[in-house]
């Protein structure tokens, strides 16, 4: 062999590089405060973030859902793939080796031979090695190694933002459940002093003592009562079946008792937004795949060059079986090959403005998802703001009503005012009671948004 021959795929290989542009993340772009809130210390929220909840029953719904959801098994199964995937890209920077044999006999027509001495029939037998490699002088290779791994990573961070998101729901959907108990516990008892008002009226109006006019009241609302209770009901169905879906189960498998919970509420706090930022797995996900397009520039850029590729192959082949083995068959070459683009209509032009405008594509919605990420914080501290505010309006409101309700019943018996006025003034301690218990569970959803907005816990 002539050794000058090596001498080609060494120069390759140390004259090969890397052609595109190499990545650097955009620096982000923003305040150090938050809007809603001059609170900026620094927290890290704990993986499983909803046990600051203290509910034994979210914790263990929470951890059935991540055990059994199918969406996020299927998003699991993407991560599973782009990380296949990367094999096969990986694979393109070594040679490959194959072996191939045949063997195969081959008679000609007599009436086709032109030569008297030809042999008619022909045997041949072939076993061979054959050895392909790329050098990858341009960094091809490597630059789509390099995307499929960044496309990998980003899947498996949004499988992180899928959980997170789904813990989320499933606090969400529970809080919602939880916060109807309070209100069919509060409906409840209404029931029960209006059936004892509508009691109290009719034994007045069948003593002759009342027109039933106000019977007739009583009447309304009590049953304007059992209405709400079935819109309740209704509400709390609902709830408990997207429960259900969400820890993988069939509704009809799914059971929830009623239970009025009332633990304290945890205290989150934000931080600073650029640490949130680096917390949040979509965002890490945009950035990733933004490397990944960024890599394929890098690939469209070098079909403008050469492809170089280096071929070899020993082996064995005879034309007869029994010398098959024998030294003389011996068979090897050694070659190398290149590929050099002429005219190909301006394709390679247009791959690389594709390439680079999905680039652009991919860094507006970096851009999208960083704002985004920032005004879910700040929606959320919003929202604890306002909620704060109104639970303490209506905690007064419910102390002023109750006081209207005994007022006006006191000068209902002692005639001084219609039972319109009792009606009414029960009629508001209900709802302020109604929008209590919705605030509160309010109140822990948004806590819940707050932490899916900080980035939860997920490393």
């Amino acid at each position: 062999m002539n050794p000058r021959l090596l001498l080609l795929p060494t120069a390759l290989l140390l004259g090969s590089c890397r052609i595109g542009p190499d990545f650097k993340l955009p620096l982000a772009s923003g305040s150090n405060q938050w809007k809603e809130t001059r609170n900026s210390t620094t927290q890290h929220l704990p993986d499983d973030w909803w046990k600051l909840f203290g509910d034994a029953k979210l914790n263990r719904l929470v951890a059935r859902s991540l055990a059994a959801n199918n969406d996020l098994a299927a998003a699991k199964a993407r991560v599973e793939t782009a990380r296949a995937l990367v094999g096969v890209d990986r694979a393109r920077l070594f040679p490959t080796l194959d072996v191939a044999a045949s063997a195969g006999i081959d008679r000609t027509s007599g009436h086709v031979a032109s030569l008297p001495f030809m042999k008619l029939t022909n045997e041949d037998y072939r076993g061979s090695f054959k050895l392909a490699y790329d050098p990858d002088l341009w960094g091809r290779n490597r630059r789509l190694l390099e995307s499929s791994t960044a496309q990998a990573d980003a899947s498996a961070a949004l499988f992180d933002a899928q959980r997170l998101g789904l813990a989320t729901e499933v606090a969400r959907q529970y809080f919602v459940l939880r916060g109807l108990d309070v209100q069919d516990a509060v409906v409840r008892d209404t029931l029960v002093s209006r059936k004892e008002a509508l009691d109290l009226q009719q034994t007045k109006t069948d003593a002759g003592l009342t027109d039933g006019l106000a019977t007739s009241r009583a009447r309304t609302e009590l049953e304007l009562a059992n209405n709400d209770l079935a819109v309740v009901q209704r509400q709390r169905g609902s709830a408990e079946h997207a429960l259900a879906v969400l820890c993988g189960s069939r509704p009809a498998d799914f059971a929830l008792p009623a239970k009025v919970v009332n633990p304290p509420l945890p205290t989150i706090l934000a931080g600073l937004p650029a640490s949130v930022l680096l917390r949040r797995p979509d965002v890490r996900a945009a950035a990733l795949h933004l490397r990944a397009v960024n890599a394929q520039i890098g690939v469209a850029q070098t079909a403008f060059y050469p492809n170089f590729s280096l071929l070899g192959e020993a082996g064995l082949e005879s034309l007869n079986a029994a010398n098959f083995l024998s030294a003389e068959s011996r068979i090897l070459s050694l070659g190398a090959g290149a590929v050099a683009p002429v005219f190909n209509a301006g394709a390679n032009q247009s791959r690389l403005a594709a390439a680079r405008s999905s680039y652009d594509e991919a860094l507006a919605g970096y851009r999208q998802t960083l704002l985004v990420a920032l005004r879910e914080v700040e929606d959320a501290l919003a929202d604890l703001k306002g909620l704060a505010r109104s639970r303490s309006a209506l905690d007064a409101a419910l102390a002023s009503s109750k006081d209207t309700r005994q007022l006006s019943q006191e000068r209902y018996n002692q005639g001084l005012t219609s039972y319109l006025e009792v009606v009414d003034a029960d009629r508001t301690v209900l709802q302020t009671r109604l929008a209590l218990s919705a605030v509160d569970a309010q109140h822990r959803i948004s806590l819940a948004a707050l932490a899916k907005a900080l980035g939860g816990g997920w490393k």
